[in-house]
């Protein structure tokens, strides 16, 4: 589903965030994605939706060369890529049910499907009762979830999640593990980038560790590997 061939990120500023980085990553897997802050972890996870381009090499998703994809062009491949962010990135004056909404509008999803997609994904995150509340009446945890019914409404063959368990507390978090596993389970493929080493040592996936903007470790059911 990913292959990344012989990539490379160099910023403006001379600073190589990525280094010669080549993977493989199978449709349907859950990947951790670890390593010290700094060692290129969200450059890597920018790439996979082209939030960066790289400065050499080739990014194939579902055979589309990323590298190589024109601007016009992002849109429609963000269509099959859900991200879930640590901030949530939730619209503030729009409710939980507009939020979620939001996405399939934006693809001209017909009316007439919107209602039962988002209430169907809504029932999936235990978040169908508070569908009229605004994101600043629900929790971190809740406004996590609604974050993750957006990334799924148009069920993506991939999601990318940064950090999604990094403002939550510990049992919080949890839930939101638990949640991504069912996805996992439905199908969809999962990479996570995470600091979590109880989560990446406790609900064991392969583990992909960063360092120097290079791939150090990658490991089935690997550990987190680091302290903290």
């Amino acid at each position: 589903m990913i292959e990344m061939k012989n990539v490379m990120k160099k910023y403006p500023n001379g600073v190589i965030a990525i280094n010669g980085l080549d993977i493989k990553i199978k449709q349907g897997e859950f990947v951790y994605v670890v390593g010290p802050s700094g060692a290129g972890k969200s450059t890597f996870i920018k790439m996979m939706y082209r939030e960066e381009k790289p400065t050499q090499g080739t990014i194939m998703i579902n055979g589309i060369n990323l590298a190589k994809l024109k601007m016009s062009k992002v849109p429609m491949l963000r269509r099959n890529i859900g991200v879930v962010f640590q901030d949530f990135k939730l619209l503030p004056t729009l409710t939980v049910y507009e939020n979620v909404a939001f996405a399939l509008e934006v693809i001209e999803e017909n009316p007439k499907n919107i209602n039962k997609k988002v209430m169907e994904i809504l029932d999936l995150v235990g978040l169908k009762h508070k569908a009229k509340m605004l994101p600043t009446e629900l929790s971190g945890g809740e406004q996590q979830r609604v974050s993750i019914a957006r990334s799924i409404i148009n069920t993506p063959k991939l999601v990318i999640a940064d950090e999604p368990t990094g403002n939550l507390d510990p049992e919080t978090s949890w839930d939101i593990m638990n949640l991504l596993e069912e996805i996992n389970n439905r199908g969809t493929t999962i990479i996570m980038a995470t600091h979590n080493k109880e989560i990446v040592n406790t609900i064991k996936h392969r583990v992909i560790a960063i360092e120097s903007g290079r791939i150090v470790r990658d490991e089935q059911r690997g550990e987190y590997g680091y302290e903290g």
